[in-house]
């Protein structure tokens, strides 16, 4: 029959560990508790969150008569103080307490406020708001860091101080019904069979349900801190792989600027006039992915100085979809392809030879193509060609950031007789972004 008395004890460790894995879920729910810094509104929101998910407990117990294991007060006052300040505890502790006041526990608004303020005092005693989350209950562990280990010893000695004020509320709620009587206050009262393990085991149960919530939020808050720092990883793996592109382009430029200075002054003023073309809209490029359009745009300026270097033996043909314009694409994601099929596969082309690109869009798809009618690549380079090469290589690693295992590119080849690029997308929409394109758009 002892063991029986625990039954209520755990079952109220399961429901705040329930209550708190559900409601972390909440995308809002889960900012207003893993922000640190907030406004007077903002912690007043939170009191009142509080108040709504650990007084419904309190509801539940005055309405039904029994379920006492439901009845958190104690601990979400606690809680309250401790995540949010002297203000949220306070008021969260009052407003938690409303239905023990209707059912005539006159003793809960006093005790529930003050230890929302005792929350709040703990949470100014850390020295760090990560020393709150990282809260152990682990004597042993507390006081072992305390004299071996000197870099831990502040949060050590707040991790014992904050252990030992809840505690104290625990001690402060038996008291007060010891003064004011069960009537006045509700506790969870155990047989006096259970003798001294069965007030521990209250006492505990006090401890593991305040620690509880704040180890699942930490790992919530956590999971959030690592895909935030994925996110700035992505971003700056964009921007190191974009800037190994654009000094390999304005290097060739300006090589084909050097070779007309001296031959035709008058082309290279047109080539430097198109080239500060490109560099304004390379200045101005803020974002990793930018309309079809402007991605033209920047193509047709690209080949334009190109062509006053190759004059006639080079062409360009454009096939592109009125639809697929707007479709938004990587930025700097055709130069690079385009660059390659002059270098590689027309430069040595006695006659030269016309480079094709084609866009279509097809619901949430894009296919490009990039197609040359030059010298074409071995076999044997075709087939380490997405290794090596700035161009085609940073391309391919950017396709891979953005978009994962969901695009295809296809590099087809035949020696004297051309290569053709074929790039399959997705189609990035506003209303449902994608998981890896949204992190870094």
């Amino acid at each position: 029959m002892a063991e029986q008395a625990l039954v209520p004890l755990l079952v109220k460790l399961g429901i705040v560990s329930a209550l708190a894995s559900i409601l972390v879920r909440s995308g809002g729910v889960k900012k207003m508790l893993l922000r640190e810094g907030r406004t007077l509104y903002q912690r007043l929101q939170l009191a009142l969150w509080f108040a709504v998910v650990f007084g419904a407990g309190v509801a539940t117990r005055v309405v039904t008569g029994g379920y006492p294991a439901i009845d958190l007060g104690l601990e979400g006052s606690l809680l309250a103080g401790m995540l949010g300040g002297y203000f949220t505890g306070l008021v969260a502790g009052g407003l938690i307490a409303i239905p023990a006041m209707i059912h005539h526990e006159v003793v809960s608004l006093p005790l529930y406020a003050g230890l929302g303020v005792l929350g709040g005092l703990i949470r100014d005693l850390a020295a760090d708001p990560e020393d709150i989350w990282s809260f152990t209950p682990a004597l042993d562990l507390n006081v072992y860091r305390l004299f071996r280990r000197a870099k831990d010893r502040r949060r050590s000695l707040f991790h014992l101080l904050a252990l030992a004020s809840i505690l104290v509320a625990e001690l402060l709620r038996q008291v007060a019904v010891s003064l004011f009587g069960p009537a006045r206050l509700f506790h969870l009262e155990m047989p006096a069979s259970t003798g001294g393990w069965g007030v521990a085991a209250v006492y505990l149960s006090t401890l593991f349900a305040v620690t509880l919530p704040l180890k699942i939020w930490n790992n919530t808050r956590n999971e959030v801190k690592l895909e935030e720092q994925q996110r700035s990883l992505i971003e700056a793996r964009l921007d190191a792989l974009t800037r190994q592109i654009n000094p390999h382009f304005l290097f060739n430029t300006l090589n084909s600027v050097a070779a007309l200075i001296r031959t035709d002054p008058d082309r290279a003023r047109a080539v430097v006039v198109r080239l500060s073309s490109i560099l304004r809209r390379l200045l101005r490029r803020s974002e990793n992915l930018a309309p079809l359009r402007d991605e033209l745009s920047f193509i047709e300026d690209y080949l334009a100085i190109e062509m006053v270097r190759f004059g006639d033996q080079l062409r360009f043909v454009k096939e592109v979809d009125p639809g697929a314009l707007d479709a938004p694409v990587p930025s700097m994601l055709l130069q690079p392809l385009v660059e390659n099929s002059i270098k590689h596969g027309l430069s040595s082309k006695v006659d030269g030879g016309a480079i094709t690109l084609r866009a279509r869009r097809k619901g949430t798809r894009l296919h490009l193509v990039v197609e040359d009618d030059g010298v074409g690549i071995a076999a044997e380079r075709l087939a380490t060609m997405l290794d090596g090469g700035v161009g085609v290589r940073n391309v391919t690693e950017r396709l891979k950031v953005l978009f994962g295992d969901d695009y295809r590119m296809r590099i087809d080849s035949h020696p004297g007789r051309g290569t053709r690029i074929e790039l399959d997308l997705p189609v990035w929409q506003p209303a449902s972004p994608s998981p890896d394109l949204a992190a870094v758009s």
